[in-house]
């Protein structure tokens, strides 16, 4: 099933289209059916909502949005939730206006979310695919109770030698590699080769690449 609300409608068809998704998911759950729920995107939602307040003659917020903004969004993805032994996963794709993160609406939707994969447009420029910030990324299921302590530890020292790399390339910018101390040095190579290490060739970017797709199971990727 399909529900549209494209840019070219009026807010109010473009607000209330994730609504009828929603019904749709619902229905389906009712129907004792586990529902994979994709939604691109829920930014454009709350840009519908902005633009129906700003009708409505409303005051907006000190960030620009309707004051009616985080109940907007929890109504919406309260209902997103097990039922009566069926499930509602929803996949979300989030427009980050210039980027920026910290933005009221996409930090809103942000906090709904167990799971968050950040696109980065500079590992994109930089021809790393999949172009995902792990620093900015995170996952309710990285725990060791899930994943196990030896994944759970790997995955942790990777995020603090990619931290690290990330206040020295500043530095590194400035002053050069070789005025680095000689365990910066290790360090900042260290984190380049992770950064490669953590790219694939996925199947769905050969036509960006260049490259074959392929698949890399998570053990060969631990061992690496």
């Amino acid at each position: 099933m399909m529900a549209f609300g494209q840019m070219n409608e009026s807010p109010g068809a473009r607000f209330e289209i994730v609504s009828t998704g929603i019904t749709l998911a619902e229905y389906l759950q009712s129907q004792f059916q586990d529902v994979l729920l994709f939604i691109d995107n829920v930014y454009r939602f709350v840009q519908a909502g902005a633009e129906i307040s700003t009708l409505l003659g409303r005051v907006p917020s000190e960030t620009g949005y309707q004051p009616t903004l985080a109940s907007e969004v929890g109504n919406f993805h309260e209902k997103i939730s097990s039922r009566m032994g069926s499930f509602i996963t929803a996949i979300e794709a989030i427009y980050v206006p210039a980027d920026d993160i910290t933005d009221s609406a996409v930090v809103t939707i942000l906090s709904y979310l167990d799971s968050i994969l950040v696109l980065s447009r500079e590992k994109v420029q930089l021809g790393l695919y999949p172009a995902i910030d792990p620093l900015a990324s995170s996952c309710s299921n990285l725990d060791p109770l899930i994943v196990g302590e030896r994944h759970f530890k790997i995955s942790q020292e990777v995020l603090k030698t990619l931290t690290e790399f990330k206040q020295l390339e500043r530095i590194a910018s400035i002053i050069g590699i070789e005025e680095l101390s000689k365990s910066d040095q290790i360090l900042y190579k260290r984190a380049k080769k992770l950064q490669n290490f953590l790219t694939q060739p996925f199947f769905t970017a050969e036509v960006y690449t260049g490259r074959k797709g392929e698949y890399v199971p998570l053990a060969d990727t631990l061992q690496g």
